[in-house]
């Protein structure tokens, strides 16, 4: 039986990662610091073959017994958090990514980072290809989280090159699904707002666009990165890119909802354009998203209701 060690288990990402490697046989150990993961996420996979381990990643890491992967995905993941917590994500996509480096060298186990699409900043190039090195501004405020997962993926090369480590990076596209946090970002704001009949809040004037993965193809690509032999980044995302407004107008449709569209003032450093290139992906992983985007938001609507107790 494989045996695997997902950080950040407990998080959105994690706690699905966390029952798809279960479905395919192996141990998982789960850890998190609840920063911004919950304990209800993962509480319906308690047993023999899952174990939690709450602890912070940029601390000293042991593990007994062996380890075959290690999946690196614990950091804050929206503006919001990252934001509120510069110093706590700087250090988990630094020092937790050289703590669970030296975890994967010391156990001979295949390393997985979870990147992310804000490593290309405010893109200069469209759709984005992994060969594109991004527009980042290392200074502004959302430095801390695209220069942190461009220091991790620098890191894990670093350990692929100098110590021969096995090892994967995803770069995650805007991923959305049940278990999302109130926390700022657009689907689960959008949904909540519309669900509750509050004004949809939209930065700008809704004119950047966005493509939004559900969950379950943003697991099957991480899955299948993992069991290739792909070192180099490879990019996870959707490509149906529609405006902020689009998407706002989409999910009051879906809803029936009679919210209104308000308008603020764009945030420092917002991207304008955010939509990969799946070109290496199709090619080499033999991936593309199966749950079209409307099948993905029905499931995700449904989870938010029965959060929010709406029938």
């Amino acid at each position: 039986m494989p045996r695997t060690l997902i950080t950040g288990g407990a998080g959105f990402l994690g706690s699905h990662l966390c029952e798809r490697f279960l479905a395919e046989g192996h141990e998982v150990i789960c850890m998190d610091n609840l920063l911004t993961g919950r304990i209800e996420n993962i509480d319906h996979i308690r047993s023999d073959k899952f174990r939690f381990i709450k602890q912070d990643v940029t601390e000293y890491l042991y593990i007994d017994g062996p380890l075959d992967y290690v999946l690196h995905f614990a950091s804050p993941a929206s503006p919001i958090d990252y934001l509120e917590m510069p110093i706590q994500t700087l250090k988990v996509g630094a020092l937790g990514t050289h703590k669970t480096l030296g975890l994967a060298r010391a156990k001979k186990a295949t390393y997985l980072l979870a990147s992310t699409s804000e490593i290309y900043g405010d893109p200069l190039v469209h759709p984005q290809p992994e060969s594109y090195w991004g527009n980042v501004n290392p200074i502004g405020p959302r430095g801390v989280y695209d220069e942190a997962k461009r220091f991790g993926e620098a890191m894990v090369m670093a350990y692929h090159r100098f110590h021969g480590l096995n090892t994967r990076i995803v770069r995650i596209f805007n991923t959305f699904g049940p278990r999302m946090r109130q926390d700022g970002r657009v689907v689960p704001a959008f949904i909540d707002q519309a669900l509750t009949g509050r004004p949809l809040t939209i930065f700008g004037d809704g004119g950047q666009t966005r493509s939004f993965c559900y969950v379950d193809n943003t697991v099957e690509g991480i899955w299948r990165l993992l069991m290739s032999d792909e070192a180099d980044p490879v990019n996870i995302g959707a490509t149906a890119e529609m405006t902020i407004r689009q998407f706002a107008e989409k999910i009051l449709e879906m809803l029936g909802s009679k919210s209104e569209i308000t308008f603020l003032d764009l945030p420092v450093d917002d991207p304008k354009t955010r939509c990969p290139d799946l070109s290496k992906a199709k090619r080499i992983l033999g991936w593309e998203p199966e749950v079209p985007l409307e099948e993905g938001l029905r499931r995700t609507i449904e989870f938010f209701k029965q959060q929010l107790k709406i029938k």
